[in-house]
């Protein structure tokens, strides 16, 4: 079954007094092409997010979104504990000598050096943990709606391969009428100039004439792609680029059916499926 390349997928993780929120959308483009958006303090882990989303998703405009919600007040400071004790026995000494009853902790805590800022080197691992897996939660639900899309995609691509399959059977019906106007065109054209004419080396000349616009090769080479697409659609994985490949061949075989075609019924047949054939290419864009 193929898979778009059109997806959404959304996840959130709460850790650390946080709630991470990841959101990856992705469009249809040749190549991997991943543009991020995350705060400064995850930046250190961009190119390891990059890595994951690149592995999973393979092909895409990709857009991949991180942004922090705070749930709860985290602690912002930290305690010098030895300190602190240090103030609190040298100030409870005096004020036992001075005989002073006072409210010792609070006068430490208006002291210097006592608490300190909490500044986070590193990215917590834990943290990070969350992220990745909250990364590939959302790769996962991407993935899950390539695959849905993709559904649709196959369905609309198969029809338009068998509505090309089925004017190719029809083109087999202005065959013989096709090679008889051929054939009495030339006679006419021949008759008209009142030349006097070899009749056997006229037969080998329609024969050769008429074998330049045969075109049973170029029918059969059609109906093999036509297969082989969709035996593609079929594979498990990576058809995109395959699929395009198949749909130029397949238009360079109707091309050369309208070059020959010298039918007007038959050039109708070739303009309908250049009509489907345009609207796969465009389809195809799309299959990852």
């Amino acid at each position: 079954m193929i898979k778009s390349m059109t997806g959404y997928g959304k996840s959130i993780a709460e850790v650390n007094y946080k709630k991470i929120n990841i959101e990856i959308k992705s469009l249809n483009s040749k190549q991997a092409d991943i543009s991020m958006r995350i705060p400064s303090a995850y930046k250190e882990k961009e190119s390891e997010l990059r890595s994951i989303i690149g592995n999973e998703l393979e092909r895409g405009k990709i857009e991949f979104l991180l942004y922090v919600d705070q749930v709860a007040v985290a602690p912002s400071y930290l305690i010098n504990k030895e300190l602190f004790k240090k103030y609190y026995f040298d100030l409870k000494k005096i004020a036992n000598e001075l005989n002073e009853q006072t409210d010792l902790i609070k006068i430490i805590t208006q002291l210097p050096d006592v608490f300190s800022k909490e500044e986070k080197v590193a990215l917590d691992e834990t943290e990070w943990k969350s992220i990745e897996s909250a990364a590939k939660e959302a790769i996962a639900h991407i993935n899950e709606f390539r695959l849905s899309e993709g559904a649709v995609l196959q369905k609309e691509l198969s029809s338009r391969i068998k509505n090309i399959a089925q004017l190719l059977s029809e083109v087999s019906n202005y065959e013989k009428e096709r090679i008889t106007i051929v054939r009495e065109r030339i006679l006419t054209h021949l008759n008209e100039t009142n030349l006097t004419v070899n009749q056997d080396r006229l037969e080998q000349e329609l024969i050769f004439y008429i074998e330049k616009y045969d075109i049973t090769e170029e029918k059969l080479r059609l109906k093999t792609h036509l297969d082989y697409f969709e035996e593609t659609m079929l594979l498990p994985d990576g058809q995109g680029k395959k699929l395009g490949f198949i749909s130029q061949e397949i238009g360079r075989e109707i091309n050369t059916l309208g070059s020959k075609a010298n039918h007007a019924e038959l050039q109708k047949i070739v303009v309908e499926m250049k009509d489907e054939l345009e609207k796969i290419k465009e389809q195809t864009l799309n299959v990852l």
